[in-house]
């Protein structure tokens, strides 16, 4: 109803959400204890709880084991330079597409290459045949122990077999310069975006808190006969990616 007072526990969270906006508490301070903020805001000790677990699963704030509640230290977005990328002079030059992105380490801590039959959508766009099937490169990225992106890159196995593509460490410049030494060379890419709710595996994937949303990012790469490549469906955390485009006019 219009006017409704909102839960007792949701008036603290904001509270305390506040507090750590304005400054009160700064990343690394100690929060009061329970007892204290049970007093402070005359509620029970559950009514606290509850609202410092809707902080930590936001993750302002965080547990650590015998000493109390601390406010988190903000998470730096990470700057994607959708252009920039994927231009041919970086993985032309055995440079990783990601360093594009980012000065911290990223870490694939997830890795899955296999043979695969193609979901019947990623099959007509690889034009795939009935009896045709896919390689398939599954990763998971994490950046400062948090994970960032799932990753899912079909390409025609009869393209890629025998080749680094084909394995865990496609060598310097990745898989676009592995095309190219094939004689698959890409020139063209499309990126469709759309932000939406995470499904259960990839909210677990990702280790996102109850609400977040998530980045779908789906990648064709073409080569100069037209021939799609590649299809690489990528689901990013929405609240660490900002999403880069800087081209002429």
């Amino acid at each position: 109803m219009p006017g409704k007072k909102p839960p007792k526990y949701k008036e603290i969270l904001e509270g305390l959400r506040a507090a750590i906006d304005a400054g009160q508490y700064q990343p690394g301070d100690q929060l009061p204890s329970e007892t204290a903020l049970a007093a402070e805001f005359e509620a029970s000790p559950m009514t606290i709880r509850r609202a410092l677990d809707g902080l930590k699963n936001d993750r302002i704030i965080e547990s650590r084991w015998g000493a109390g509640v601390y406010v988190c230290q903000p998470f730096a977005p990470i700057r994607r330079h959708g252009i920039q990328r994927l231009s041919k002079e970086r993985w032309g030059s055995g440079a990783s597409i990601w360093s594009t992105d980012e000065t911290r380490e990223l870490v694939v801590d997830q890795l899955r290459v296999e043979e695969v039959t193609a979901p019947q959508h990623i099959a007509d766009a690889l034009e795939l045949g009935e009896d045709e099937s896919a390689c398939l490169r599954s990763r998971r990225f994490v950046v400062a122990d948090r994970p960032v992106l799932v990753s899912r890159s079909y390409l025609p196995q009869a393209v890629v077999d025998g080749s680094a593509i084909t394995q865990p460490d496609t060598g310097p410049g990745g898989t676009y310069a592995r095309l190219a030494e094939l004689g698959h060379t890409p020139v063209h890419f499309r990126e469709e975006l759309r932000v939406r709710k995470p499904s259960i595996e990839e909210a677990s994937h990702l280790g996102l808190p109850e609400g977040e949303r998530v980045i779908q990012l789906v990648r064709t790469a073409w080569t100069a006969e037209r021939r799609v490549i590649e299809v690489n469906e990528m689901v990013l955390d929405a609240s660490v990616y900002v999403l880069d485009y800087e081209f002429d006019a």
